[in-house]
């Protein structure tokens, strides 16, 4: 068996049996990064001389000392929106190309203490607005599973990298779907947690009352291991939530008898691809034949989960985005005067889409439409999380598609925004909820594309999320279907 090729609780069994060291293992990691990246471009900054220290000191605390954390001398990437004391950090945007951050996110600095070996950091849509990782500033990321089709977006290079073995697992955000999505095109378990279940300080922030940190891994078990380690109450961010971290890992015992599975019929309408529905419908039989009750609810305002984003998260994005002014950090293009030196680096740094949601954003934003727009969308939010409440008081779950599709064509969408947009319907309602949702592979279309099934929980019950995902995947063989580009 190849190392890179470890899943992450694998990998850590081996690691503690002293099996395999981790500089093996992260030798073995950056080989296969070298060996597909130029195909993939997975990677924006790639550290391999300090992941190597951090793999030796990694294998000197084996050696010496217990094994404190799952995630010791684990080869894990980063999405490029989380800050990195001293490593490049640039949210694949011109304008913080070169900006080096004094510290690190939460999320980093607890993976950094539980010994995680940092490969490095992985290619985005510019601070994270995309569907496709076509967005980038510096270049889009390819699906491992077929060159010519998008990995998804806005966690393209995560996403990828953990399908194509280039990490043991990643670190990604998601704001409208950015983590699930692109789990679900490259065939891997990607998970949004609660929000304010993980800290977002030290996240390039795109949307704030959505944003979430979340794992990105080979299967449900590597998920609830990292969720473990990047969860809990931070003093840094007010948003952070102060409850106790379960023991995810333990709550995969594969029983789900007697639990209350909703499906909700507005997810399963016209746009819908064949392919995607059938293998989600014969997911949840299955799920039925392990003792689960499943049973049709409603959802009645998805319809305008869509609408209610696109206005909600620019809105957001413009007023985040005020700070890349050039005058503090970040690159500045040389102007007459102030005023155009403003106008000049956002023009020069910032990529067209970004633009075009700072627009959007603004406008909601302004005198005389800020209550026909960003005033009424906040009133439609507030009716889609009290229809997930009203779910939630019939089931313990929801189950879904991620996507209505599988991977598109690379160009396919990138000159039709509202068609890029529509992508997202299946994830975008759980974010304005601000309720956890995991993503696992379910099935192949007849191209060989990954189809992902979504399963939704209630605030802060990420266990049972995970332990219905997990109970599916005893089922199948899904998760362990590799792509292609493996074979290389």
């Amino acid at each position: 068996m190849n190392l890179f090729s470890l899943t992450l609780h694998e990998a850590s069994e081996k690691l503690r049996n002293r099996e395999i060291s981790s500089q093996e293992l992260t030798e073995a990691v950056f080989q296969r990064v070298a060996q597909t990246d130029g195909i993939l471009r997975s990677y924006i900054t790639l550290c391999r001389d300090p992941a190597i220290a951090q793999a030796k000191e990694a294998d000197y605390r084996l050696k010496h000392g217990p094994a404190a954390s799952p995630l010791l001398g684990i080869p894990i990437a980063l999405k490029d929106n989380l800050l990195t004391r001293g490593l490049r950090t640039t949210c694949a945007s011109r304008i913080l190309d070169t900006f080096i951050p004094p510290y690190d996110a939460t999320a980093v600095a607890k993976v950094r203490s539980a010994g995680a070996v940092i490969t490095g950091k992985t290619n985005l849509d510019e601070f994270a607005m995309g569907s496709s990782g076509e967005n980038s500033a510096f270049f889009s990321t390819r699906n491992p599973w077929h060159l010519e089709r998008v990995p998804g977006g806005s966690s393209s290079g995560s996403a990828a990298s953990v399908a194509a073995d280039q990490c043991i697992a990643a670190l990604g955000t998601d704001t409208g779907g950015s983590i699930r999505q692109p789990a679900a095109f490259c065939g891997i378990v990607g998970m949004k947690p609660t929000y304010g279940r993980v800290s977002r300080y030290g996240v390039i922030a795109f949307a704030s009352s959505m944003d979430q940190v979340g794992p990105m891994t080979k299967n449900v078990r590597d998920t609830a291991l990292l969720l473990e380690a990047i969860s809990g109450h931070d003093p840094a961010d007010s948003t952070s939530v102060k409850l106790p971290v379960p023991s995810y890992s333990k709550s995969l015992t594969g029983d789900i008898e007697g639990l209350r599975l909703g499906i909700p019929k507005e997810y399963f309408t016209a746009g819908l691809q064949p392919a995607v529905d059938q293998a989600v419908m014969i997911a949840i039989r299955q799920l039925e034949n392990r003792g689960a009750i499943v049973e049709e609810i409603s959802l009645p305002h998805t319809e305008y989960a869509v609408a209610v984003y696109y206005i909600i998260a620019p809105a957001e994005a413009s007023s985040n985005l005020a700070r890349y002014d050039g005058m503090r950090y970040g690159q500045r293009a040389a102007g007459r005067d102030l005023t155009e030196t403003y106008m000049l680096t956002r023009a020069q740094g910032l990529g067209p889409e970004v633009k075009r949601r700072i627009m959007l954003g603004t406008y909601a934003l302004s005198a005389g439409y800020y209550d026909a727009y960003y005033l009424k969308a906040q009133k439609v939010r507030t009716l889609i999380q009290r229809d997930f409440d009203a779910a939630f008081e019939r089931c313990d779950a929801i189950i879904t598609p991620t996507s209505p599709t599988t991977a598109f064509k690379i160009s396919e969408k990138i000159q039709n925004p509202l068609q890029m947009y529509l992508s997202d319907i299946c994830t975008i309602s759980i974010n304005l909820a601000g309720v956890p949702a995991i993503s696992v592979p379910c099935g192949l279309d007849r191209e060989r594309l990954p189809i992902g099934m979504q399963v939704i929980g209630k605030h802060f019950d990420e266990a049972t999320i995970l332990r219905v995902a997990y109970a599916y995947e005893q089922e199948t063989e899904w998760h362990r279907k590799k792509p292609a580009l493996s074979e290389a």
